[in-house]
C-alpha cells in the first residue's frame, strides 16, 4: 500500500517515545488478542448486515492519512454496516482540515501525534486502524491498546517476532482484541482457494505456485528502504503469496529455502532487495513455489493437485480478482474487500468473538518471513517447525 510523505514519517518516528498512560477499560468486549477462532465464520462475520441487531456502530480511528487510508479503508468505510470513521490522527494539518470536511469529522476526534495518547478518553472511538510503515506498527499497536482500544495493525505485524509479541502482550494486557489488516481472508475467491485446497476438493494438494510483484516507484521511499525504511518486496508483496500458499494447502511449512534476485538497479536498491524467490516445505512433502519483487508484475495464486488444479490470477489486487479450476471458471464476485474485513471485526467487538485474523497469524508470518530472509542470506535450508501454528481453517464448508 501507499503511505504519506517520508518528511511526515521522520516526523512520526521522532515523536515515537511519547509518554504512554494508561485509561480504563470500556464497556465494550473484553476478548483478549488471538485464540482460536469462534462459533461465527468469517463468511458470516463479514457480512454486511449486523446480526445483533444493535444499532450501535464501532467508532474507526485511522493512524495515518496514506493513500491506502485516502483511497481505501475510507471509501470502504462508508460501505461498512458495523462499524463507521470515528476519527483520524495525522501530522499534517492540511489533510486534517481536508478530511474533516469530507467525512464531517468533529475536532475533537482529530489527532497529530503530540496528542495521540489523548484518545484513551475519546469514547466514540473504539478501534484504532494503524496504517503506518512497518517499522512503527509495533509502537502504534501498542500505544493503542494502552488507550484502552481495540487494534487493527496492517500487514505485515511488525519488523521482529519479538516486536510481535509485545504487540499481542499489550493487547491481551489491555483486555482488547488485535487483528491484523488480511482483508483476503474475507475475500471470496481466496476463500474458495481454502475451501478447496483445505477440503482437498481436487485431491491432495502437491504444488502450489504463488506469486505477487509490481514495478516499485520512488514516490514512497520508505518502502525502498530509506527515511524510517522497512519495506522491502518480501515484507510488502511477498506477504501475499506466503499466506495465499498456506491458506491454500492448510498447513504450516516445517522449512524454507531462498534466494534473492539478481540486482539490475543497484541506485534504486541500495537499501532493500529487488525481489526474491522462496520456497516451503510443507510436512506432507508438499512444496510452494513462491516469489516476490519490486521490478515485476506478478499476481497469482495457483495449486496444482491429484485430481485438477485451481488459480487466481489476479489473486491480490483490491478488485477484479478472477479464479478458474480445471473444471471451468469461478463463480465468485467482487466484493468490497476492506469493507468486508472491517466489517467482520466490527461483528467480533460487538459480540466479543475472536478474530479470525489474529496477532498470532500476524507473528507466525513474520517468523516466516524472518526465516526466508536468514534462507536468502545463507543460501541454507531454514528449520521453521518453532513457529507459531496458527491456521485460518475459516472458510472450510462441510
Amino acid at each position: 500500500m501507499n503511505y504519506e510523505s517520508l518528511s511526515r514519517r521522520g516526523f512520526v518516528h521522532q515523536l515515537g517515545l511519547a509518554s504512554l498512560t494508561v485509561p480504563a477499560i470500556t464497556t465494550l468486549g473484553l476478548q483478549a488478542c488471538g485464540g482460536q477462532a469462534g462459533k461465527t465464520t468469517a463468511d458470516e462475520a463479514s457480512s454486511t448486515t449486523t446480526t445483533t441487531g444493535s444499532s450501535r456502530k464501532i467508532g474507526i480511528a485511522l493512524v495515518g492519512l496514506g493513500k491506502y487510508s485516502e483511497e481505501q479503508l475510507a471509501p470502504a468505510l462508508e460501505k461498512t454496516t458495523n462499524c463507521r470513521l470515528a476519527g483520524i490522527v495525522t501530522g499534517t494539518p492540511e489533510k486534517a482540515e481536508k478530511w474533516k470536511k469530507k467525512y464531517d469529522i468533529p475536532d475533537k476526534n482529530v489527532y497529530d501525534y503530540k496528542t495521540f495518547d489523548q484518545i484513551a478518553d475519546n469514547p466514540d472511538i473504539d478501534v484504532i486502524y494503524v496504517v503506518l510503515p512497518n517499522a512503527l506498527h509495533a509502537e502504534y499497536t501498542i500505544r493503542a491498546a494502552k488507550a484502552g482500544k481495540h487494534v487493527i495493525c496492517e500487514k505485515p505485524m511488525a519488523m521482529t517476532p519479538e516486536e510481535c509479541q509485545q504487540m499481542i502482550d499489550a493487547c491481551k494486557q489491555a483486555g482488547k482484541q488485535l487483528s491484523i489488516g488480511y482483508r483476503l481472508h474475507f475475500e471470496p475467491h481466496n476463500q474458495e482457494m481454502m475451501r478447496l485446497g483445505q477440503n482437498q476438493t481436487f485431491g491432495k494438494v502437491n504444488k502450489i505456485i504463488a506469486e505477487d510483484g509490481q514495478v516499485q516507484s520512488e514516490d514512497n521511499p520508505w518502502r525502498l528502504g530509506r527515511g524510517i525504511g522497512s519495506g522491502g518486496p518480501i515484507r510488502d508483496v511477498g506477504i501475499y503469496a506466503l499466506q495465499g500458499a498456506i491458506y491454500t494447502k492448510g498447513q504450516i511449512p516445517i522449512a524454507v529455502t531462498a534466494k534473492f534476485h539478481p540486482v539490475t538497479d543497484p541506485r534504486k536498491f541500495d537499501k532493500v532487495e529487488e525481489g526474491a524467490d522462496f520456497q516451503l516445505y510443507f510436512p506432507d512433502g508438499t512444496t510452494a513455489e513462491c516469489s516476490a519483487s519490486f521490478n515485476k508484475k506478478m499476481n497469482k495464486l495457483r495449486a496444482e493437485a491429484a485430481n485438477g488444479w485451481f488459480e487466481l490470477a489476479p489473486a491480490y489486487a483490491y478488485g477484479g480478482l478472477e479464479g478458474e479450476t480445471s473444471k471451468g471458471k469461478m463463480n465468485v464476485d467482487n466484493v468490497p474487500q476492506q469493507a468486508r474485513q472491517m466489517d467482520a471485526f466490527a461483528q467480533c467487538v460487538l459480540t466479543n468473538t475472536p478474530t479470525t485474523v489474529p496477532g498470532e497469524l500476524g507473528m507466525r508470518d513474520v517468523q516466516l518471513i524472518a526465516a526466508i530472509f536468514e534462507a536468502a542470506r545463507t543460501g541454507k535450508k531454514v528449520d521453521t517447525k518453532n513457529v507459531i501454528q496458527y491456521l485460518d481453517k475459516s472458510a472450510l464448508k462441510s
